[in-house]
């Protein structure tokens, strides 16, 4: 629903609920000038082409083996008309056919923040001719190479990178990294589409159209969560059966016990539920909604669902648990390598890796003022490290099993706890390692911590690291089950030998793809864009926070008991309600508005969901 509803805002209008209210007025004008019977006629001739409209569709929802509570709305209108209860009649067809207007409504508030985001996507850019002239495009027209204006207080279109004689220009980046404070970028750095520029003009080269850049990919995850069928709504659909039962009951012993027909239509208003059909989805796209205001794209209600039920969440190491960003502590060389020629050689190769070890070294080595080469022929081993051939020979870098391949006489460094070492061959020459210290995240153990209050049994850390770096991480964030020297196909595998599940997997990188794809849910942290990483997992985190995984399991299992507290509260008031009535005391027309007034509650009660505080759960006793 919300693909479409996110498309520029129409007039919507509702004509069964139009033609409701005109046959009420026209009724009620009628009886009050003395012509009851026309009245009458008029009331249930309407009634009966609205019952029979709603047949129509039954039976086409039934022949797609989908058994709703809309069985009761039929029959309700068919007794209070046989019985003469028109006014109550009438009070049904409204709440039916306004159903969807209360639904629109509703929707419209759970979907705020996801409908929000996309509000914010820039539409067109500034674009600089060649001869220097200004023309304004459409932001899909935008190429990467392209030089573009960015105004003041103007959204950024495009991820580009600033041009060279900026001296310093701020950015506000809320949107998205949730940073309330402006950030300030200088020539040569990225900036990302969906920031907002601030009081003076800057120009930029495009780096990627439209599609590619990190706002609009954004967008994309949100479009696709929302447009994804939700069968965990589908919950509501255990209760339909047994209520419509149980309703037909109640009316069917009070009719026969009081011999008076009127009985069963004074129970059948009140058996109406639209809790059964509207709560519950309203609830888990609330929690969408409410998980895109944390920063969180969660890919449909079913998603949510299973967040709730977690047992088992699975970690990544570097860049997920760690900060991702490694300092390096030492060089080691041999062989006769010096360090400067061995962390130039690293960083040219490590220009072709995706690996965030590698972002390090290329930034150590640019700040050591190292011409870096480049090549046409290089390659990235997923998890084992990348090679690659300059004037000095085949380089590789990476773990010791992949570079002892081409150079037999690599050996391992004894490393202090939390320490990596990356290491580095010339051909077959072993050239020595760079050393390197990726710190645990501030926020990792009270988020592990969290995840067990909440339900989860297993907390397990798989990562292609060596044992020794991985159990001293592990041991200080308070995890005791440790699978290190993982290749992706390890992962994927250990991931499916969980028992206790749903297992939620969290990761970062290109190399989880396999995994998260793998796992019940998996979970992309500080995704940028549409990587293979979030491409394949169900939850995308925008932000760089290790936090939001617990957040997303706490607004998981919020919008669940929202949305089955909302169905039992409509089932509750409902049986109860008909109880009265099956003693005659609570006539037809009555009913029909207090039911209305009980799907009110349910829904509201639903709405719930986008307000539900996200806080720590108390600790266990």
């Amino acid at each position: 629903m919300l693909a479409t509803d996110l498309s520029p805002v129409k007039r919507i209008r509702y004509p069964l609920v139009v033609a409701t209210v005109g046959v009420g007025v026209v009724a009620g004008v009628l009886w009050l000038v003395g012509w009851q019977f026309a009245a009458a006629v008029i009331v249930a001739v309407f009634a009966s082409g609205i019952a029979v409209l709603e047949s129509v569709r039954m039976i086409r929802r039934l022949r797609q083996g989908v058994i709703g509570v809309d069985v009761l709305a039929v029959v309700a209108i068919v007794s209070t008309v046989l019985v003469g209860e028109l006014l109550a009649s009438l009070i049904i067809v409204l709440m039916l056919t306004g159903g969807e207007a209360l639904e629109d409504f509703a929707q419209a508030r759970a979907e705020r923040e996801l409908k929000g985001l996309i509000d914010r996507a820039p539409r067109s850019a500034h674009r600089i001719t060649p001869s220097g002239a200004l023309e304004e495009v459409g932001v899909g027209d935008v190429a990467a190479g392209d030089h573009l204006l960015v105004r003041p207080s103007e959204i950024v279109p495009v991820d580009g990178v600033l041009a060279e004689e900026t001296v310093a220009a701020e950015f506000d980046e809320s949107s998205l990294t949730g940073e309330s404070m402006p950030v300030e970028h200088r020539g040569g750095d990225l900036v990302l589409s969906g920031s907002i520029n601030g009081a003076a003009a800057v120009t930029m080269t495009a780096t990627a159209d439209a599609r590619h850049s990190q706002y609009q990919s954004i967008v994309l995850l949100v479009t696709e969560a929302a447009s994804r069928p939700a069968p965990v709504v589908r919950l509501a659909d255990r209760f339909a059966l047994p209520f419509t039962a149980l309703a037909l009951v109640i009316g069917g012993v009070a009719w026969a016990v009081s011999g008076d027909p009127v009985r069963f239509a004074e129970v059948l208003v009140l058996a109406t539920p639209c809790p059964l059909i509207i709560a519950a989805p309203i609830a888990f796209m609330a929690g969408m909604s409410r998980a895109a205001k944390n920063g969180i794209i969660v890919k449909g209600g079913a998603v949510l669902e299973t967040l709730s039920r977690a047992r088992s969440v699975v970690f990544d190491k570097t860049g997920t648990l760690t900060e991702g960003r490694p300092t390096i502590t030492r060089i080691r060389v041999e062989n006769g390598f010096t360090e400067r020629e061995l962390l130039r050689l690293a960083a040219s190769a490590e220009q072709y890796s995706s690996h965030v070890l590698a972002e390090s070294i290329i930034r150590d080595a640019t700040a050591a003022d190292l011409d870096l080469e480049e090549t046409e022929v290089a390659r990235e081993v997923a998890t084992a490290g990348v090679e690659a051939r300059f004037a000095a020979g085949e380089v590789r870098v990476g773990k010791l099993s992949f570079v002892s391949e081409r150079a037999p006489a690599a050996t391992a460094y004894d490393l202090d706890p939390g320490e990596l070492a990356i290491y580095v061959a010339v051909d077959e020459v072993f050239a020595g390692a760079i050393i390197a210290h990726d710190g645990l995240r501030a926020n990792a153990t009270s988020t592990i911590a969290e995840l067990l209050r909440r339900g989860v049994r297993r907390i397990i850390m798989l990562t292609g690291d060596a044992a020794p770096t991985a159990h001293a991480i592990a041991a200080e964030a308070g995890i005791t089950d440790v699978r290190s020297g993982c290749l992706p196909a390890d992962k994927v595998e250990a991931v499916a030998q969980l028992t206790d599940r749903p297992v939620v997997m969290v990761g970062d990188g290109v190399n989880d793809a396999p995994v998260l794809a793998a796992a019940d849910v998996g979970i992309a942290m500080g995704a940028r864009g549409a990587t293979a990483a979030s491409d394949s997992a169900d939850v995308v985190i925008l932000l760089d926070d290790l936090s939001k995984a617990a957040t997303a399991v706490v607004i998981g299992q919020g919008s669940v008991r929202i949305a089955l507290q909302s169905i039992w509260i409509g089932i509750v008031l409902s049986v109860a309600l008909m109880t009265i009535a099956a003693f005659g005391i609570i006539p037809a027309a009555v009913g029909a508005g207090i039911q209305e007034a009980v799907d009110l509650v349910c829904i509201l009660n639903a709405l719930r969901a986008l307000r539900d505080p996200v806080r720590p759960s108390p600790a266990p006793r």
